[in-house]
């Protein structure tokens, strides 16, 4: 474990150095079923194969990890694919800075297990995936020129490994971002309307956490957003929209940070006639989960609700879009459960970007009934539908609504897609027999 250590604790930057050292553009982890071992595509990385099977909390069987340099710059682009009983890992690719490559590889199993969860419980035919691509600070990330060919690149690292997962926008990255990896791959989705594209899904993820915010002051008795307080963390793609459709629904008041100065002074000035409360917060402030409110709704990063947070928080109410908001699932879950707080779990209200994407490929209807109907109140699957039987059956079980909501997903995810089987297995199968990490 020490050798594996010494690697995971290195920096991006000396990662990338120790690659180059070794002579490696490519390599892969990949889960071995029926020794229950991950593997690693060159033995200088075992111990990182082992560091990462050792990860208890974040791990879960995940069928395959792929990673390459890129082509001009020094950054590490990776995929993480966790289950695709139901179909192709699917989920956004991020674009972002990490202090170590621990805190990389954790991000990536978290985020790739989530959209797991996230799709089954969506009714979606895919699995789970994530794409991340580690952000260099010694490079202007934005520059539009240097973007492009950063983003060109991982287009055409998600061609190579031939469609177990699928890629779509997610944080640090643009619907710009997307037409240039669209140009390099067809294994993506939302891309720009100008090329069929759905384009930012944000607007209907904001939706999705009004459904979920609707059906938990519905079970706590039957009350609406009308005259409720609502903190919002997170003032960017998401939050904004979300702090709209609050005033639509006639909250009385929206507490809001952001740690983009320019990002809050633009969102005060669009709601300037609504009782919208805005500040710039410091990066790792998260002084706003303290405010008083009726619903806090985290939608900035991950891990924020934990033990450090969770005891000042006096919302009634946590529903937001930020993946992974519990630092750590069972033991934070349980803690909200015990300070008699609602906790609606994020991939189950803020599936809404990702149930835009999958219908990208189906063309489009006006109104479209595929959309709305995850919007209703009536239909079994909807977030709101879903929203109060995984609140209900935490009652009645008497467990935390996190791990019923994980109950019912993970059922839901071994189901096998009605066509094609344990296809992305298969695509990962024949990736190592073909020595992938050997070319590129």
């Amino acid at each position: 474990m020490a050798l594996s250590m010494d690697l995971v604790n290195l920096s991006p930057k000396e990662f990338i150095a120790f690659l180059k050292k070794e002579e490696i553009k490519r390599f892969f982890f990949v889960y071995d079923p029926e020794n229950k071992n991950l593997i690693s595509s060159h033995e200088q990385l075992q111990p990182v194969a082992e560091y990462i099977q050792s990860d208890k909390r974040d791990f879960a069987e995940h069928e395959g990890l792929f990673f390459q340099l890129g082509t001009r710059y020094d950054i590490l682009q990776g995929a993480f694919i966790h289950r695709t009983c139901r179909g192709q890992g699917a989920g956004g690719v991020r674009f972002w800075e990490y202090t170590t490559m621990a805190d990389f590889l954790q991000d990536g199993l978290r985020l790739s297990k989530g959209m797991t969860h996230k799709n089954a419980l969506a009714g979606l035919w895919w699995g789970g995936g994530k794409g991340i691509i580690i952000a260099n600070p010694g490079i202007d990330k934005h520059d539009p020129k240097i973007r492009e060919v950063i983003f060109k690149a991982y287009g055409q690292f998600i061609t190579s490994i031939k469609g177990c997962y699928i890629t779509a926008e997610d944080v640090g990255a643009s619907v710009e971002d997307m037409a240039n990896i669209f140009s390099q791959t067809r294994f993506i989705t939302c891309i720009p309307h100008t090329v069929g594209g759905s384009g930012n899904p944000s607007g209907w993820t904001a939706k999705g956490v009004i459904a979920g915010m609707e059906a938990a002051l519905q079970y706590s008795g039957g009350k609406t957003l009308k005259d409720k307080i609502v903190v919002v963390q997170g003032m960017g793609h998401v939050g904004e929209p979300l702090i709209g459709y609050l005033f639509e629904k006639e909250a009385v008041k929206v507490i809001a940070c952001d740690t983009d100065g320019e990002v809050v002074n633009s969102v005060r000035k669009k709601y300037q006639n609504n009782p919208l409360l805005a500040r710039t917060a410091a990066p790792g402030d998260n002084s706003i989960l303290k405010e008083t409110c009726d619903i806090l709704a985290p939608c900035a990063t991950g891990a924020i609700l934990n033990p450090e947070t969770i005891p000042d928080i006096k919302a009634k109410i946590i529903c937001g879009a930020a993946n992974n908001q519990l630092q750590d699932s069972d033991r934070d879950d349980r803690l909200l459960y015990e300070r008699n707080i609602i906790y609606v779990p994020d991939f189950l209200t803020n599936r809404m970007g990702i149930v835009n994407c999958a219908n990208e490929q189906y063309g489009y209807v006006d109104e479209d009934p595929f959309i709305q109907r995850h919007l209703s109140h009536d239909w079994t699957h909807s977030v709101y539908q879903t929203t109060l039987q995984v609140l209900k059956g935490s009652h009645k079980d008497k467990i935390p609504p996190g791990r019923m909501a994980l109950q019912i997903a993970d059922q839901l995810s071994y189901e096998m897609h009605p066509i094609f089987g344990h296809r992305g297995r298969q695509i990962i199968d024949s990736l190592v027999a073909g020595n992938w990490h050997l070319y590129g």
